[in-house]
């Protein structure tokens, strides 16, 4: 084992394992079994026959290795010096030579080489068979390409989830991906490159994966040990990463006068606690609301009235929160969603209503819809399909003010609100039940002040329920940082307004509103502030 300690979630695993304890939930990258490798150096992993096989690059020997108790059935020499990734025909073995950069096939029981290709990439890492096809990742230029097994010609190819591809696996539909920098492991769609779940690797130097037919294995470079690892399970969510932050939010309103704000209506959105977020305790206001109001979307908002505000008067309320706010992530599986039939009565009702900021019926949207959904049925990826359109035909801009979505499409820019409207609209001119997230947001800092705040969507799957999803925050050029912005949600915000947009009372903002009406000239300023502050745990 080289240099460092094992860390918790593997030795939470080794205690399950050892004691026999089942886990109550297991959802997708726990560990179900982890033992160690039988050498110091291991690097591509392959299953078969009820074998896993992994190579290693100190010993240039391939094992095959029981995947009950991690003991070696057989092994054989590698075709190389320098065997990294390995993959399984049904019949052979393919190993990646790292350092001729060529690829062998083998016979695993005598390992015989029967045919020998040349690598379409340079430093080539990962490999694996998609019952037609090799893919072979490589590290110098983060592509993964799928090739011909006859003469290694790329059939197709795109970027990888990150910077530094290593293992490679596929599941029958999808490939898997382990990257050695960011020690995560990611779900490919090998049609388009698109990351559409990922999950943080057992442990560092994540590098051969397997599929055994129900789970995944990664075999890891720095503590040489081999885990098996849950795929789909129970859990739909994981939070990590806790923090205790406490935010005040306060709302102020100027009247510069010279005239008399006759009335002044403000209104201030009430979190609750949700996968990203535990509200601790009650809001404490300063001063008590008038009263506390729904509205049509069941947000919950404190409400205050002022009259006769003269020239030079301020009028400021604020909330002030704690929460226990965590980094959450969803795991969705294309193929679980249901159909949109399968979508709840209500929530259709609800969610799929046009609103002029929409224009649903407007033909640039019909004509955008029919360019980046087409024939798809899946609600996942008809909502991929509109995500992936928007990011490749939309730049972020904070502009100032707010277009209707054919408007913000045909303008080509957006701000974070202006992009929610056209994935709104898109989502719901498609049958994709779809609302709003407003947030007051931590700005790099834990103590920090918000004066800019952030919006999002949510988007209604059948069999999953609401998922976020961020189309700016999306806006990255690598497939990691834009499945970053689906059903995945940072530590860093404090969701206060969830609802369909033309609330009673927010009107189409979020956080906080007001009304007033004046008596003369009157100029009028407002104001609105989150400022956090950590806290730290009794």
């Amino acid at each position: 084992m080289k240099k460092g300690v094992l860390p918790l979630k593997i030795l939470f695993a080794l205690l399950f394992v050892i004691s026999g304890v089942a886990r109550v939930s297991a959802m997708t990258g726990d560990i179900i079994k982890s033992f160690a490798a039988p050498s110091s150096c291991p690097t591509g992993l392959t299953w078969n026959n009820g074998l896993l096989w992994m190579a290693d690059l100190k010993t240039d020997t391939i094992y095959a290795i029981s995947a009950d108790d991690g003991s070696v059935i057989h092994r054989l020499a590698a075709p190389t010096f320098r065997p990294l990734g390995l993959a399984f025909d049904g019949e052979g073995l393919w190993v990646v030579c790292g350092e001729e950069e060529l690829i062998y096939r083998i016979l695993p029981e005598t390992g015989l080489v029967t045919n020998t290709l040349y690598s379409p990439v340079s430093k080539p890492t990962g490999l694996a068979w998609d019952g037609k096809y090799l893919w072979v990742a490589s590290r110098s230029t983060d592509e993964i390409h799928q090739i011909s097994p006859n003469d290694g010609t790329t059939i197709s190819s795109f970027p990888s989830p990150a910077g530094y591809p290593q293992g490679l696996a596929f599941d029958g539909k999808y490939l898997w991906v382990a990257d050695r920098i960011s020690d995560r492991i990611y779900m490919v769609n090998p049609k388009g490159g698109e990351v559409i779940l990922l999950f943080d690797a057992p442990a560092p130097y994540a590098d051969g994966l397997a599929w055994d037919g129900q789970q995944l294995w990664n075999v890891d470079f720095q503590f040489d040990s081999l885990y098996c690892i849950v795929i789909g399970g129970d859990g739909l969510f994981h939070r990590q990463d806790e923090k205790i932050q406490q935010v005040e939010f306060t709302h102020e309103v100027r009247n510069y006068g010279p005239g008399t704000m006759e009335s002044l209506d403000i209104y201030i959105a009430i979190p609750h606690s949700l996968p990203n977020q535990d509200i601790i305790g009650e809001p404490v206001f300063n001063p008590e609301p008038m009263d506390f109001l729904f509205d049509q979307w069941g947000q919950k908002v404190a409400h205050y009235n002022f009259t006769g505000k003269e020239a030079g008067s301020i009028s400021s309320v604020s909330m002030t929160v704690q929460a226990k706010m965590y980094d959450t992530r969803w795991f969705i599986f294309p193929d679980k969603c249901g159909s949109l039939k399968k979508i709840p009565k209500a929530i259709r009702s609800e969610y799929l209503v046009n609103d002029e900021k929409f224009d649903l019926e407007n033909q640039v949207i019909k004509d955008e819809l029919e360019a980046c959904v087409g024939d798809e049925q899946n609600p996942y990826w008809i909502m991929r399909n509109i995500f992936s359109h928007i990011i490749d035909n939309l730049y972020y801009e904070l502009a100032g003010g707010w277009n209707i979505a054919p408007a913000v499409l045909e303008r080509g820019n957006g701000s974070c609100s202006e992009y929610t409207f056209v994935f709104i609209s898109m989502c719901r001119a498609a049958g994709i039940p779809a609302r709003y997230a407003g947030s007051i947001a931590i700005r790099g800092d834990d103590a920090s002040l918000d004066d800019v705040f952030h919006r999002w969507a949510e988007v209604y799957l059948p069999s999953y329920g609401w998922i976020p999803v961020d189309p700016s925050r999306g806006d990255k050029p690598t497939p990691e940082g834009q499945s970053e912005a689906i059903g995945h949600l940072s530590n860093s915000c404090l969701i206060t307004t969830i609802g369909g947009g033309g609330s009673d009372y927010l009107d189409w903002t979020y956080n906080s509103a007001e009304r007033w009406t004046t008596m003369g000239k009157c100029k009028i300023y407002t104001e609105h502030i989150g400022e956090w502050n950590p806290v730290t745990p009794e």
